[in-house]
């Protein structure tokens, strides 16, 4: 299964941590989208940076 990630905020700034997090799971501008595993270090991530973030199961 994967997750479709959709950048909906902002990265200007946030905190250093929370840029580099987003740009891990290759978030880069508003409204950008990547699709990522459904996996423990995945579910991390976006729970790190859960309000710049929204979430779609594919």
């Amino acid at each position: 299964m994967a997750l479709k990630i959709k950048l909906v905020k902002s990265l200007v700034g946030r905190k250093d941590s929370h840029i580099a997090t987003a740009h891990s799971l290759g978030l880069r501008k508003i409204n950008s989208v990547t699709v990522q595993p459904d996996n423990d270090a995945t579910r991390g991530k976006i729970k790190h940076i859960s309000y710049l973030v929204e979430v779609v199961q594919e």
